[in-house]
């Protein structure tokens, strides 16, 4: 066997030339020397065989990544690690439609499959961790040079995301482990214990995705049995250790303006001994509960901050600048009562107390523009003040006195008065209910109520809710007047300009005025009535006489529209309908009807 040589490499392919050995040839005579030279020709053809499989090495190894590489059937090989991620970047590009697909995920042992869309749960190649793997080389170089090597992708999943959206399409394989809890009954513990349940593991189920997401689907996704993080033995020892000896003496909490005692029951309130969604019971006293639960004992040693407002002095609207208060800082005394709660003696801790900004700066209500009266609307009211009726519209028109409406704030009647019962002052005077007059507290708040709807209509301010009564009273303008019922019934109105509203009540032994001041929008705010149409006409209806029994002479129903306009610069801007029918009251008589 003789070598015919090594060629150099020639149009990128290295080729290896070896003579044929014939078969069954004669061996030829020995000669002397001869025995050196084969061994020597041995040599040079092995010789030859390495420097050709090292040059077809350093042929298929031309790059950092290897030639001949594939990453989903995109040619990356022989290239730079840049060049192969912007390969593979590209080549990406024209797979959207089968890495953008919906992926069918059957759960468990359901038969059904639900879909999984892939940016959903953060499925995607990672271009420089695949070409980073696929740069590792690996292989015989002989077949890289004829052949092709496939690098899987590196595919990215976000276990969270996975657990967030297979956890909504769990059906009745899925069980629901039972967590843990420690409740009170009044300030007595009740432990409930942890049960497994069957459900998702959050990295099992991402494994899959990743794993399936690019193969035959449907993606199985395994259901496994899961455990709450606390177990029976820690529900237990919880009851025991801070639970039991939370609730069993109180706590007193001392500050620079007194001391409050923080007693069991609002201990057993403000204490939070449930589990998260893992089980795992960590637990806190709950701020906002515990400020519920001490609002009296903490009034004693707490000082308001008060609002800057606006107030008319000499028929001049002036601003009244807020101040600052002090309140118990709850955050750090909820936390400082955790650490005592266990203890049996030594329950006391140390309130700060810090400063509380009012939600109404001075400087806010300096900018709100408050300068002019913008509409003022009377009614007329009978009986004098001595009357219940009269009393309940004063009280009311003393509450809302003052009131300050910022720019896009909605004001609401009864949360600025709140419910209107024996407690704050309000008498038994006649009211409308279930189509009868009936006494009950706050009887007259109406007139009130539609003085002030009135007047923030003529200021052109946002209705937003109100309602007529059902009967008619010549004292309010038809259509445009308002009843009130907490909690059913309420007046509301938006402050749909840029500035600052103040409310102005006033009263005489006969008259209720509102007044609204601002800055004008509008250069006038009037109103058309239609003519009354659907004239219907009241019956008499006989009552049980007795003190709740109040008698009518009864009052025709018609329904009726009012328009109201709004003018700006000589022209009318903008017009709204308002609509009401109002029922035929009947004629209600005390006594029995004649036979």
């Amino acid at each position: 066997m003789t070598s015919q040589g090594q060629r150099p490499f020639a149009d990128e392919a290295p080729t290896v030339q070896l003579a044929a050995v014939p078969a069954e040839a004669p061996a030829p005579a020995p000669r002397a020397g001869k025995g050196r030279r084969r061994v020597l020709l041995a040599g040079g053809i092995a010789a030859a065989v390495l420097l050709s499989v090292g040059g077809a090495s350093a042929y298929a190894y031309a790059g950092e990544v290897p030639r001949g590489t594939t990453v989903l059937g995109i040619k990356i090989g022989g290239k730079s690690k840049a060049e192969a991620a912007q390969a593979l970047q590209a080549g990406l590009g024209g797979l959207a439609g089968r890495l953008e697909a919906a992926i069918p995920v059957r759960l468990g042992d359901n038969e059904q499959t639900t879909e999984v869309q892939p940016a959903e749960v953060g499925l995607g190649v990672d271009v420089e961790a695949t070409v980073a793997s696929a740069a590792k080389g690996g292989g015989n170089p002989l077949s890289l040079l004829f052949g092709s090597r496939t690098v899987e992708p590196v595919v990215t999943v976000d276990p969270a995301k996975v657990d967030e959206v297979l956890r909504k399409s769990l059906g009745k394989d899925a069980q629901a482990m039972k967590l843990p809890s420690i409740t009170f009954t009044g300030t007595t513990p009740k432990a409930t214990y942890p049960q497994p349940g069957k459900g998702l593991d959050a990295d099992k189920a991402a494994q899959a995705l990743r794993e399936g997401w690019l193969g035959i689907h449907p993606v199985a996704v395994p259901l496994v049995e899961v455990h709450p993080a606390t177990t029976k033995e820690e529900v237990d020892k919880l009851v025991a250790d801070l639970a039991t000896p939370a609730v069993a003496s109180p706590v007193t909490v001392t500050t620079d303006r007194g001391t409050v005692t923080v007693p069991p029951a609002a201990i057993a309130k403000s204490l939070v001994l449930t589990a998260d969604k893992t089980g795992k019971i960590n637990p806190r006293v709950d701020e906002k509960k515990l400020r519920a639960a001490l609002a009296t004992p903490l009034a004693k040693v707490e000082v308001p901050a008060k609002d800057a407002t606006v107030a008319l002095k000499g028929g001049k609207p002036t601003v009244v600048a807020g101040a600052d208060g002090q309140q118990v800082d709850t955050a750090a005394l909820s936390t400082d009562l955790l650490g005592v709660l266990p203890k049996a003696d030594g329950r006391t801790v140390t309130g700060t107390l810090t400063k509380v900004a009012p939600k109404t700066t001075t400087e806010t209500v300096a900018k709100l523009g408050i300068k002019e009266r913008v509409s003022t609307f009377t009614t007329k009211f009978p009986g004098g003040l001595s009357s219940p009726r009269s009393q309940n519209i004063v009280l009311v028109s003393k509450e809302a006195d003052g009131a300050l409406v910022l720019p896009g704030q909605t004001f609401s009647l009864n949360t600025h008065t709140g419910e209107r019962s024996y407690d704050q002052g309000y008498k038994d005077a006649p009211t409308i209910v279930d189509g009868k007059l009936v006494p009950g507290p706050g009887g007259g708040v109406s007139q009130f109520t539609t003085t002030l709807f009135n007047a923030v209509y003529y200021a052109g301010m946002q209705d937003v809710e109100h309602k007529p009564h059902s009967y008619y009273f010549s004292r309010y303008p038809p259509v445009i007047e308002s009843t009130i019922f907490p909690p059913y019934l309420d007046f509301k109105f938006k402050n749909n300009t840029d500035y600052g509203v103040l409310i102005d009540t006033s009263y005489t032994s006969s008259t209720l005025t509102v007044s609204v001041w601002s800055t004008k929008v509008y250069d006038s705010v009037t109103t058309e009535w239609s003519a009354r149409r659907n004239i219907t006409q009241p019956k008499t209806t006989y009552l049980e006489p007795g003190p709740k029994c109040i008698e009518t002479a009864g009052l025709p129903g018609f329904t009726q529209d009012a328009y109201r306009i709004f003018k700006k610069g000589g022209k009318v801007v903008k017009r709204e309908k308002f609509s009401w029918t109002y029922k035929a009251e009947p004629n209600f008589v005390c006594g029995k009807a004649p036979a």
